[in-house]
């Protein structure tokens, strides 16, 4: 008896399975059916809003469906991708994730998510790096005489973040750590005022998105010190990298992808995964991308998730030895 029980244990089991496994291949060759919404933990108008309202744009169209941007600005994107943690896993609630999905990991103490946990990657959609740039007045040319300077004058030179705990911010701390430097950390509301106080010299640097900076170099109101990246900007040439100009190692990014509620059904996952990477290496979309000195992407959900955990690895380092916080 307890072998024909096991036995017909078993068989329920594979036979439970079999229906669960068909049901979501039925719910992925069906999908999507209604309506799809991407939330945004960010104001309209911002470059992670433009990318949203992109991938949108190029979804509809290719399913025919409805894509909606929803913004839920607010706590750092907490707001937008608490809501999206807590949403049904059938692929019609997804986020764009940014930056802040790793930062805030290690920069808020009483996280109600866990982005490895609650998430399930899809792909990467881009990656823009930053760059270093300095007040116009500031004697500093390069790399090495902006160390040089920040040493003679310890607390003295300054850097403007859009808020502490963004990358800015953090980008800033990781400067201080690997140049063995002390400048101090000016905090604004948003990237813009603090922009403005580098150009006039208020605050001494800043690492800013090159869509933001590349304007502002041209016309000399930027002084460009390095890219934090791992290779030259085609849109500013003649700017080395950090580790060109001396600190090796020292990669800075604001980037993006789609993240869905950890339990969709992974037919769902790669439904969507396969049609953003289509969409990302059309020359159109290249050419949007490129304009705002950013690189599409489209990696694979287990290159994204990758990706994400060392991000996570990466940033809760620097806030360890740097204190950093939010109040």
């Amino acid at each position: 008896m307890n072998m024909q029980a096991l036995k017909r244990a078993f068989l329920f089991s594979a036979a439970m399975l079999w229906a669960t496994s068909a049901a979501a291949q039925d719910a992925a060759a069906n999908y999507p059916s209604r309506p799809i919404r991407i939330v945004v933990g960010f104001v309209p108008g911002g470059a992670t809003d433009v990318v949203a309202r992109l991938m949108a744009q190029k979804l509809q169209e290719a399913w025919g469906q409805p894509v909606v941007v929803e913004n839920k600005p607010g706590g750092g994107s907490n707001i937008g991708s608490e809501q999206v943690a807590r949403a049904a896993s059938d692929g019609y609630t997804l986020l764009l994730g940014t930056i802040a999905n790793a930062t805030n990991m290690s920069i808020y103490k009483n996280l109600s998510y866990d982005t490895l946990r609650d998430f399930a990657p899809v792909t990467q959609i881009m990656s823009a790096p930053s760059v270093l740039v300095v007040a116009p007045s500031l004697p500093p040319n390069d790399l090495k005489e902006l160390i040089a300077l920040a040493k003679s004058k310890p607390g003295m030179l300054s850097f403007a973040s859009s808020g502490a705990g963004g990358s800015p911010h953090l980008a800033g701390e990781l400067l201080k750590l690997r140049a063995g430097i002390d400048i101090i950390h000016v905090p604004y509301k948003g990237a813009a005022p603090a922009l403005a106080d580098v150009m006039t010299g208020t605050v001494s640097m800043g690492f800013k998105t090159a869509l933001s900076a590349i304007p502002q170099m041209q016309s000399g109101r930027l002084k460009p010190i390095a890219v934090a990246a791992n290779r030259r900007l085609p849109q500013i040439p003649s700017v080395p990298t950090m580790a060109e100009a001396g600190l090796g190692d020292f990669e800075v990014s604001s980037w993006n992808g789609l993240l869905a509620p950890a339990k969709t059904a992974p037919e769902i996952v790669a439904k969507l995964n396969r049609e953003l990477v289509r969409i990302l290496a059309t020359p159109d979309v290249r050419e949007k991308f490129a304009a705002q000195a950013a690189e599409p992407v489209g990696s694979t959900p287990e290159q994204f998730r990758a990706y994400i955990k060392a991000e996570i690895d990466k940033w809760a380092q620097v806030v360890k030895a740097s204190g950093a916080k939010v109040d």
